[in-house]
């Protein structure tokens, strides 16, 4: 069975025991987290689509860790000016564990 859920405006195809990164969700590490955001859920019996959530959906999911991404360069240069800028960023996530897909 897996399902679609949506979170932090980006969209995730989960089954169980998978493990993902998502933007950072205000969780510890330990406790658990409910979405109710599912867009689609799929198994053996077929494929259920929402408008645009399926009523009565829902997939619980386990903190692991509250973690940060590699860093991203940002390097800016305009050319025959010497004007250079440099300039990194690590994003802020929240490493999950699909533990439940519960479908209505």
């Amino acid at each position: 069975m897996f399902a679609v859920i949506r979170t932090g405006g980006k969209q995730y195809r989960v089954t169980e025991n998978t493990v993902l990164k998502v933007e950072k969700l205000e969780a510890e590490a330990g406790q658990t987290v409910t979405f109710t955001d599912v867009l689609a859920v799929g198994g053996e019996g077929g494929l259920t689509l929402g408008s645009p959530v399926v009523t009565g959906a829902s997939v619980v999911a386990t903190v692991i860790a509250q973690d940060r991404l590699d860093t991203v360069i940002i390097f800016k240069k305009r050319r025959r000016q010497n004007s250079r800028r440099k300039n990194g960023h690590r994003q802020h996530v929240t490493v999950l564990r699909i533990s439940e897909i519960k479908a209505a």
